[in-house]
């Protein structure tokens, strides 16, 4: 009975309360400012609490209650500052209050609009304290002539903003950028990228893909990349952009997905130039598909080394894959997904590569479906690769599960030339 009565004392007792107030705010800081502020219900002590929470994240309020929000708020040290989806004011209101969170010192700053432009206030472009700023369906870049001084930004996310034209002379007013995201919006210009400092780099130009391609409008748009101290790439393009880079020595992986739908060949000569720039990365995810003849035919004449690389993910034709395997001597993981079914071909390589002999280990193939091609490019890898430990077949789903077991039955029975290689198979 009396270690009942001790245990409903205990249980009476608001642990929570006797915390520090530094401790409760960083909790606070974790949670949405509408939940955090309604925490003030609680008692006395916890009426005022949330006004010292270091973080502001709005999202789809009202403007009244941001307004009182921000009218009771003390901090004079914003870590971060969020406005998300919709929220129901005018472009100039939301101005309003990035102007307010630039006179708190904000660190980092998110501005997430799904429609209309939002009124950028001058004095975003010159904040001492900034060191990470998202915006997305924003104003234009600040005009070429206007002050433009970020000296703490690390990381830029600019979404479906108009004027890159103008994107040089904002990069040029951040001295120690690493990390730059750009998604362009359907207003597509030719521009330039230019940073010493970039570390990180993310690019996607999506364009509105008619249903009949022929139909697609072409225009000779140009992206030229100077960014020495890059180490990270990742690129969308299928508005065919012709991308060029200057030194990129540092870089060390790559995500390119192309989807060339023009059948231009000088368009895809500059593509085979893009991937020759990849030469010294580590891991390196391709993704080529659609009108491709023309790359492949491109590609088929140059010699392009990838003496670096340990991971290679790709999504193209099998006709690429003894090119890259003989010009790949340090590869250990090869990952291929669903390819162009327009070139069925596979043309085993002149001499066993090096990295089939010596390196290669994991072997997964994504939606593999029944082609002579594919059978002989498995068959072809089986039997060469001699430190194979796996091979994994992810079928797609719609396939029957007696078209599985053949497919299973057909690969196990291929001569293999490391006798500790598994064969795996699932859908997935």
């Amino acid at each position: 009975m009396e270690i009942t009565k001790k245990y409903r004392r205990n249980l009476s007792i608001d642990r929570l309360s006797e915390l520090p107030d530094s401790v409760l705010c960083y909790i606070l800081s974790f949670l949405p400012t509408q939940k955090s502020v309604a925490t003030s219900i609680l008692s006395r002590r916890w009426r005022y609490l949330w006004t010292d929470v270091p973080n502001l994240d709005f999202v789809d309020e009202n403007q009244g209650t941001i307004n009182r929000v921000l009218s009771l708020y003390k901090v004079q040290k914003i870590k971060s500052f969020c406005l998300a989806d919709e929220i129901d004011c005018d472009d100039y209101q939301i101005g309003t209050w990035i102007t307010f969170a630039i006179e708190r010192n904000v660190q980092n700053l998110d501005i997430w609009r799904e429609s209309a432009d939002v009124f950028l206030p001058r004095s975003l472009f010159t904040s001492k304290t900034l060191v990470d700023l998202r915006l997305n369906c924003c104003a234009e870049f600040p005009n070429i002539g206007s002050a433009v001084s970020l000296p703490l930004l690390k990381k830029l996310h600019l979404i479906f903003i108009s004027g890159y034209e103008s994107l040089p002379h904002l990069l040029s007013g951040c001295p120690v950028l690493e990390e730059l995201v750009l998604q362009l919006s359907f207003e597509y210009c030719s521009f330039t990228i230019s940073s010493p400092t970039i570390k990180k780099l993310e690019i996607d130009i999506n364009a509105e893909i008619p249903e009949d391609l022929d139909e697609m409008h072409y225009v000779d748009y140009s992206l030229e990349i100077d960014t020495p101290a890059i180490v990270y790439l990742k690129l969308f393009d299928n508005a065919n952009y012709h991308i060029k880079f200057g030194s990129v020595a540092s870089l060390t992986e790559a995500s390119v997905h192309i989807q060339d739908y023009s059948n231009d060949f000088l368009y895809s000569r500059s593509v085979v130039q893009l991937i020759q720039m990849l030469r010294n990365v580590r891991c390196l995810k391709l993704h080529l598909s659609h009108r491709a003849e023309n790359i492949h035919s491109v590609f088929a004449a140059r010699t392009i080394s990838f003496r670096n690389v340990t991971k290679l993910e790709m999504t193209t034709d099998c006709l690429f894959l003894p090119k890259l395997l003989e010009n790949a001597d340090n590869l250990e993981i090869l990952i291929l997904h669903e390819v162009n079914e327009k070139i069925d071909r596979w043309m085993e390589p002149q001499q066993v590569p090096t990295c089939l002999v010596s390196r290669l280990r994991t072997v997964k193939l994504f939606r593999f479906v029944q082609t002579k091609r594919k059978f002989k490019a498995v068959k072809y890898l089986l039997k060469n690769a001699e430190i194979l430990e796996k091979i994994e077949i992810v079928y797609p789903c719609y396939l029957t599960s007696k078209k599985r077991i053949y497919m299973l039955d057909k690969i196990s029975s291929f001569e293999r030339g490391s006798s500790a290689c598994e064969v795996v198979a699932y859908v997935g």
